[in-house]
């Protein structure tokens, strides 16, 4: 077994224990990515001998037994929506295609002092605001299923290096459905954490948006599970600068018993009705789970149906303004066109923006109610497995908006294949704070349902 496919957990633990090398860990990722990035498009900066030189104070501090984190010596990279103090990070917008920032972003300053090793950026859409990987910048990232499809977004660069092996770890950001697109589109896992759970600070959409703040969450990708709960338990927490984020206690998936959970599921959501093969995966995965002896029932909360239309008349209430201002504020001339879709956007009254806050109090207290017999909703990521690039249509967020506007944790996992060889997640939903009941369903389903498998690429 190639060590690009191992868990970043079993490579950290290979590392502590002398039975692999930080420097042959980075080493076979960063010939991965270099054999691989060329036809993806997926890592947009580089800092290939800055690691190998961390991998070696690695490996010298594993020698004299010092302390080490639960991440030592584990080659990662990191969305470019994410700052980084020693790297340019663009947020995939031209006025900053030269800025290095003088900070790093709090998450990123967590996962280095847990003794991970930055190999690079990946790529992502201007300010992660399109369903696609494109930008004026760095151009379009490819899926490495089928290069002519997309990885989605706006995690699409993290999604396809990870799919690919040629890193193992990658934080995405999620405001409609961005770590959750790009695991599904690209057969890996991730989870979206409960609003509230990760701070911000340091990202591109942080918590001074103002009003819509709740829709956006920062949470780990990766090839598997397991990476997905660590990787949580280190960025999660108060940094005192975010002030949305709350000391919520983050349980252990390993102390869930998934046997004794109530999970409702459905394959439709009203709005756009989903392959046959994504039905067939999220079906089998319901199966799987009451083959355990789970109380399964086919259930769909009515709030779903309106849930894209929700999510866009809050995002653009202001008529896309708030999103001007930070194409202004950095300097950047003219919006790349992946962001078309907000060109024509009209503003709504205070009153109208009201009503629209009424109705998404509204929509999440009725989704609540849904969850009371339940403790997780079993559904799809999107209607179909990864889309063409020019597909006229896109990617369909429409099953991802849905838990943005309830603020609760969504994790990905990859249960199913299509007639083309494509990757089918399924998501996991568990009420608020309950990440660790998400996670010990896609741990469950991933090695009952086979979970990532290496491309193509």
């Amino acid at each position: 077994m190639e060590l690009t496919s191992f868990s970043a957990t079993t490579l950290a633990r290979f590392i502590r224990t002398n039975l692999v090398s930080s420097v042959a860990v980075v080493d076979a990722h960063l010939a991965r990515l270099e054999a691989v990035n060329p036809e993806l498009n997926a890592v947009v900066q580089l800092q290939a001998e800055a690691a190998r030189q961390q991998a070696r104070a690695a490996d010298e501090a594993v020698s004299r037994g010092e302390r080490l984190g639960p991440l030592h010596g584990i080659p990662i990279t990191l969305k470019d929506s994410l700052d980084t103090a020693d790297m340019v990070s663009t947020w995939g917008t031209a006025g900053r295609a030269d800025f290095t920032p003088e900070h790093d972003a709090t998450v990123v300053t967590r996962l280095r002092a847990a003794g991970a090793i930055i190999l690079g950026k990946t790529n992502t859409p201007e300010f992660t605001l399109a369903g696609i990987t494109n930008n004026d910048v760095y151009g379009r990232t490819n899926n490495p299923y089928d290069v002519e499809r997309s990885p989605a977004g706006s995690s699409g660069g993290a999604g396809a290096i990870l799919a690919a092996g040629g890193s193992a770890l990658d934080l995405g950001s999620d405001t409609g459905g961005s770590i959750r697109m790009p695991s599904h589109y690209c057969g890996i896992a991730g989870i979206k954490p409960t609003s509230g759970r990760v701070p911000r600070t340091g990202h591109a959409i942080s918590f001074e948006v103002g009003a819509l703040d709740a829709f956006t969450q920062i949470g780990p990708m990766a090839r598997h599970v397991e990476d997905l709960d660590l990787v949580l338990s280190i960025i999660a927490g108060p940094d005192g600068h975010d002030p949305a984020v709350v000391p919520a206690p983050l349980g252990d998936s390993q102390d869930v018993s998934v046997r004794d959970l109530r999970v409702a599921f459905f394959t439709d959501n009203g709005i756009k009705s989903p392959s046959p093969d994504t039905v067939s995966t999220v079906r089998a995965a319901a199966s799987v789970l009451a083959d355990h002896g789970v109380s399964v029932t086919e259930d769909r909360p009515q709030g779903v149906s309106d849930a894209e239309r929700l999510w866009y008349s809050l995002y653009l209430a202001d008529g896309g303004a708030w999103i001007r201002q930070l194409i202004h504020a950095a300097g950047t001339e003219h919006m790349s066109s992946a962001l078309d879709w907000m060109q024509t956007a009209q503003p709504v009254s205070l009153t109208e923006f009201t009503q629209e806050m009424s109705r998404w109090n509204g929509y999440r207290g009725e989704m609540l109610a849904f969850m009371e017999p339940y403790d997780v909703l079993l559904c799809p990521v999107s209607s179909t497995p990864a889309t063409r690039h020019d597909d006229p249509d896109g990617p369909d967020f429409t099953y991802t908006f849905a838990h943005n506007l309830t603020g609760w944790p969504g994790a990905v996992v990859r249960c199913g294949t299509s007639p083309e060889g494509l990757p089918i997640g399924v998501q996991i939903v568990a009420r608020p704070w309950r990440e660790d009941v998400a996670l010990a369903v896609a741990h469950y389903l991933e090695t009952n349902l086979g979970g990532w498998q290496s491309p193509s690429v």
